[in-house]
């Protein structure tokens, strides 16, 4: 069987791990509750007992290596995760090199949002294209950029942090202090927070019920659109109406081929799109005004995929230059992504 790669995406609530091949395919899979305020350790126990549940599920499979998305700030060159909001205790943490030494493989770490940005350019809804702006729109908002081939990592790996841009001076204050983030106005935390300040439990109201009378997500505001709820509408054109503004930032700032948008909101992209493209038409330079927004296409293994493709298309690289006569570590800055010096910087 042709190598493969050991991918893992780690979140502060769910880690999960799995095989993938050179086609973006998942041979096996496994996830389990992060033990995320239980300190670096365990969550690196919790890797290795993954590890080794779904090699055992391929046997036979050859790992060139390992691919982790783990939540930012982060510095890929270095392998280390800076300070994780998510993840109690993990301050400078050398990840890559605490399972390279445990695992007994080369470790590649990416911001788990540029890991699923490199997921959907390489398998999925920006396939083909030489520039991506990656959006997820979730607890929060993260995102990737792949510009003319390569992604943007900028200085210790922390460029495109565009839940953290300032589309407002109005709104509640994000995690981060400011006022006016993206993230704070535009998540589906957000979303979900204004339909839960306008309802009350047991008014018998729409949203309410989806939620069990608990706090509104998100999600709920979606559901309760789909079956054709006043109130929902209008949050949800809203909604619309801010990531509209957001995406026209983008557009403006990154020029992309395509902008793809992920997360738990995008499930709701149909309902959305109409008011999104109208903001963006309303808003951006006319140049910038038919680039698609499209949705994301690989789901919830995005992330699992764009981090596989870290060691495979390094794998790749390695290979042609050994055929070709080159030396595999002379590298440039010039080099496309998928090389290793554009991976990690």
């Amino acid at each position: 069987m042709s190598k493969v790669a050991l991918a893992f995406d780690l979140g502060g609530t769910e880690l999960r791990a799995a095989l993938v091949d050179r086609e973006g395919r998942l041979l096996a899979f496994a996830s389990v509750p992060t033990l995320a305020r239980d300190g670096v350790m365990a969550v690196v126990g919790q890797i290795e007992i993954l590890a080794e549940t779904v090699r055992r599920e391929v046997p036979d499979a050859v790992v060139a290596g390992i691919g982790i998305g783990a939540p930012g700030p982060l510095d890929p060159k270095a392998g280390i995760v800076l300070g994780a909001p998510t993840l109690s205790g993990w301050h400078d943490v050398p990840l890559a090199g605490i399972l390279s030494d445990r695992l007994g493989l080369p470790v590649r770490l990416e911001n788990d949002a540029n890991a699923a940005a490199l997921g959907e350019w390489h398998f999925g809804a920006g396939k083909g294209a030489n520039s991506l702006v990656f959006v997820t729109i979730s607890t929060g908002i993260g995102g990737g950029v792949i510009v003319d081939g390569r992604i943007m990592h900028g200085r210790r790996g922390l460029a495109a942090e565009i839940g953290h841009m300032t589309i407002t001076d109005k709104g509640e204050r994000c995690f981060c202090g400011a006022t006016g983030c993206f993230e704070a106005v535009a998540s589906g935390t957000a979303l979900g927070r204004r339909a839960t300040a306008i309802t009350v439990a047991g008014d018998g109201s729409r949203l309410r019920v989806l939620s069990g009378d608990a706090e509104v997500t998100g999600r709920d505001v979606v559901d309760a659109v789909r079956v054709g709820d006043p109130m929902a509408i209008s949050l949800l054109e809203d909604e619309a109406r801010w990531l509209g503004i957001g995406f026209t930032n983008l557009l403006h700032l990154y020029s992309p081929d395509v902008l793809v948008m992920g997360g738990g909101i995008s499930n709701g992209f149909d309902l959305l799109r109409e008011t999104v493209e109208a903001t963006i038409r309303n808003r951006a330079m006319p140049a910038y005004r038919d680039v698609p927004v499209v949705p994301a296409q690989l789901g919830r293994h995005a992330g699992l995929i764009g981090a596989a493709s870290l060691i495979l298309r390094d794998e790749d690289e390695t290979a042609l230059q050994v055929s070709t006569g080159e030396n595999p570590d002379n590298h440039t800055e010039t080099e496309p992504v998928g090389t290793r010096e554009a991976i990690h910087g």
